[in-house]
């Protein structure tokens, strides 16, 4: 008997903010954002060679697009989308938590430790931050280091994440949401 091929749907967004990105949606739910260029390719042959259809459809990742868009222009702080990810008991824990991080806001993976209660779990955090996948949704570039300073973020791209903690925080005033 062989197994159902999973359907997954994507689109492309160019931000102004951070660039281009890919949404990928399921039926049930939001899958994945890739933020960081040429990342999509190693998901493509992912889906490929696991008999994945990976379809087109800005329709599909429509909701998705808007409330992004929504995000990107100052009006939205918070997301209200299905989300469809895996992952390890304690990766779904650290996720939570990091959406209880205001937006305009930023947290240390030390304060991230003491309010799962794994006070010495600081490396699993960065773990699970970066293995995070849906960014912005899950925000785990309001994560940082105990020191202030900008760690670890999608790998090495800092840079992604010092645009969306400024964004952030030069629009935190201006929402009322």
């Amino acid at each position: 008997m062989s197994k159902l091929m999973e359907n997954l749907y994507y689109c492309e967004l160019n931000t102004e903010i951070i660039g281009e990105i890919i949404i990928v949606k399921s039926e049930n739910g939001l899958r994945k954002i890739e933020i960081i260029e040429g990342s999509f390719e190693k998901f493509k042959n992912y889906c490929e060679s696991n008999e994945i259809n990976l379809i087109e459809s800005l329709e599909e990742c429509r909701d998705v697009v808007n409330q992004i868009n929504e995000y990107f222009n100052g009006e939205r702080k918070t997301f209200d989308i299905k989300i469809d990810v895996s992952g390890t008991e304690f990766r779904q824990m650290v996720w939570k938590e990091l959406m209880k991080i205001p937006y305009g806001e930023s947290r240390s993976y030390s304060d991230i430790a003491k309010a799962i209660g794994k006070d010495k779990a600081v490396r699993a955090i960065g773990q699970a931050n970066k293995s995070n996948p849906i960014p912005i949704i899950i925000p785990c570039h309001r994560v940082i280091g105990k020191n202030k300073k900008l760690i670890g973020y999608a790998g090495n791209h800092t840079d992604i994440q010092e645009k969306l903690l400024n964004f952030e925080k030069s629009n935190k005033e201006y929402i009322n949401i």
